[in-house]
């Protein structure tokens, strides 16, 4: 059974922190949340252990390595089966121009965020990558303008 762990307002206070710039160091989380660093460094390796951390990203200008557009690619599928669902999921997610792949509830069901260089692309992708397999019976796709992302740790 996959148990909560009750988390404490450090913990808390050192995942807000984290959330907000993963490179900070160690030294420096202790320093704001008022630990020893050897005593911050058990925490989060804990947290760490705990699946609580599950890792870090880096977050890059895409536009510097040619990814001029993003789009969210809406798609329904006409087999619902789980097998085809992790088959496109897993498959989708091994090309280079796919940011991110939500599964979705409801009409739709994938969003799929993808980086391109130029309208080209985006349309020879969507053939070729999405529209290509027989389980999909609808695609939708809309430009993206900007893409912002709260750097504050969500109260839940």
């Amino acid at each position: 059974m996959n148990q909560r762990r009750l988390l404490d307002t450090t913990d808390l206070a050192i995942l807000a922190l984290l959330y907000q710039d993963a490179r900070l160091n160690n030294k420096d989380i202790a320093e704001q949340v008022g630990l020893a660093p050897s005593s911050c460094l058990e925490r989060i390796k804990k947290l760490q252990l705990d699946n609580i951390i599950l890792g870090s990203k880096l977050e890059v200008n895409l536009q510097t390595l040619g990814g001029n557009i993003q789009a969210m690619i809406s798609v329904k599928l006409s087999d619902h089966n789980r097998a085809t669902v992790d088959r496109l999921q897993k498959q989708w997610l091994t090309l280079a121009e796919v940011l991110s792949i939500y599964h979705m509830g409801g009409d739709i069901d994938f969003f799929v965020h993808v980086s391109v260089a130029d309208t080209s692309h985006l349309r020879d992708f969507v053939f070729n990558q999405i529209t290509a397999h027989s389980e999909v019976s609808h695609v939708e796709t809309a430009l993206v303008y900007e893409h912002s992302r709260s750097n504050t740790l969500p109260n839940v």
